[in-house]
């Protein structure tokens, strides 16, 4: 196997020891299903009417998850490298996705199936780690989900601003200006008034 692409899988592997350690027999099962997949800046993972079919892990990129409402675009949250994405209740039922999911450069990505999943929850090598990846990946994206809404709830634009700023500075470096306005929900003019005020030394 190439080298580079044995290098991502062995990150992969020690990315999922967070959620459930895969030991040998069962790693070398389930690295079978894993495929490594490129897209380039502005093209899809998924988009809003058709099926999810996989799970990605991103290995180097971004991508952001967005609706649309009355013709406008509504980002609802971006991915970065060592995150998973996915429409994940249209991967699990198979059924339309709402959301689309473009990356917003060019991405590196490790993919499964639902195909993939259903054959190695199957197989007794791999089938009972993979029902405790299943569920942990679930929490794990329930989870993201319930701290924007939280986020939305209870902060104003500028507290959830200065909270990417603490908690996740790279997506303000990588992320375009009007994509992270959308995202906090006002317009790129308040988003630069947020940042003058929060970066304007105290005179």
């Amino acid at each position: 196997m190439d080298t580079q692409i044995e290098k991502h899988l062995l990150f992969y592997r020690e990315y999922l020891n967070k959620l459930v350690v895969f030991n040998d027999e069962e790693w070398n099962v389930f690295k079978q299903y894993l495929r490594l997949k490129t897209l380039k800046k502005k093209e899809y993972f998924t988009c809003a009417g058709e099926i999810c079919k996989e799970v990605g892990l991103i290995i180097a990129g971004s991508a952001r998850y967005y609706f649309v409402k009355n013709g406008e675009e509504i980002t609802n949250y971006f991915c970065l490298d060592a995150e998973f994405v996915s429409s994940y209740k249209s991967f699990l039922r198979q059924e339309p996705s709402q959301a689309s999911i473009q990356v917003l450069e060019d991405t590196l990505l490790i993919t499964f199936s639902n195909k993939a999943v259903k054959q190695l929850l199957d197989n007794p090598v791999t089938a009972y780690k993979m029902e405790r990846f299943g569920r942990l990946i679930a929490e794990y994206l329930i989870c993201c989900y319930e701290e924007r809404v939280q986020s939305f709830v209870t902060q104003t634009p500028e507290e959830r601003y200065a909270t990417l700023l603490n908690c996740n500075s790279p997506l303000l470096q990588r992320i375009p200006q009007h994509y992270l306005a959308n995202y906090l929900g006002i317009t790129p003019v308040s988003l630069s008034r947020i940042r003058k005020r929060i970066f304007e030394p105290v005179k």
